[in-house]
């Protein structure tokens, strides 16, 4: 009988993350899409083997990478600017199989999208966004404007090239639009804070959601510069471990699990 080969080295590993994500990255046009296998897999507590085979699915993604692109350039926009880790996005929901993600900010609708396929992909799932549109100001993006303002003519999620039935969107500020979604819903499974970013909004959005965030669901906060320490509070207050995302300011952490509760083994991908 043959011995079992090697497990394979970091490099190696490296290796193949960026090969089976290569074209997905590329089809972006930004090289920040650069998945961090780290950082998904501290947020997944998935195994490698089982997160190398999620991101087997990445490059059926390329076409849809290609349109995004397409549009954020007819926008004006020569990269699409709004978050770093649209493919870790995917993998998370992928490997958590989460029922109910909540994210405050669209824009064009990057991470939207990202969500979007992956719950249309486990065939359940609802995302549910809140975003307040900030309207560009004339045909051309001004040069002391926001890339995340929306073109004349368009809306929240104007790059998203496919509509789901899994979206529920809703326009308005999230301080009035967040308490009640929060009432409606059972639970939190995964949260992404990305709209106004400054300390005390992403407190309050933190602390409306903490009731009802799941035990094990990630939270993610991005831009976290502008934020100070309302992130780092949180987590102390959960007794959470932050992780941060490389170098970039993107942060996330995992609602602790009950005490003596072990997190299951991801299960297996929904059928095709």
């Amino acid at each position: 009988m043959s011995p079992p080969p090697d497990p394979p080295t970091a490099p190696d590993l490296a290796h193949r993350v960026r090969t089976l994500t290569a074209g997905a990255r590329h089809a972006l046009g930004d090289p920040r899409a650069a998945l961090n296998l780290r950082w998904l897999r501290a947020l997944s507590g998935a195994s490698t083997d089982r997160i190398l085979e999620v991101l087997g699915e990445v490059d059926a993604l390329v076409p849809v990478e290609e349109e995004i692109h397409r549009r954020h350039r007819a926008g004006g926009r020569t990269s699409y600017a709004q978050i770093s880790a649209p493919l870790e996005l995917y993998a998370l929901v992928r490997l958590l199989r989460p029922q109910h993600v909540v994210e405050t900010g669209v824009s064009s609708g990057l991470s939207s999208a990202h969500f979007l396929l992956a719950l249309d992909k486990n065939r359940s799932g609802t995302l549910h966004s809140i975003d307040l549109p900030t309207p560009q100001k004339g045909p051309v993006l001004g040069k002391d404007e926001s890339g995340v303002a929306i073109p004349p003519g368009l809306s929240s999620g104007w790059a998203i090239p496919f509509r789901s039935p899994r979206w529920d969107l809703r326009i308005g500020d999230t301080a009035a639009v967040l308490p009640p979604l929060v009432g409606e819903l059972p639970s939190v499974d995964l949260f992404l804070h990305d709209d106004l970013h400054t300390p005390e909004r992403l407190a309050l959005e933190l602390s409306l959601l903490r009731p009802k965030l799941a035990p094990g669901a990630p939270v993610l906060a991005d831009n976290t510069k502008w934020t100070g320490d309302a992130f780092d509070l949180f987590a102390r207050e959960l007794h959470a471990q932050v992780f941060r995302r490389g170098t970039s300011d993107l942060v996330g952490l995992r609602t602790p699990l009950p005490r003596g509760r072990r997190q299951p083994a991801a299960g297996p991908p929904a059928p095709i």
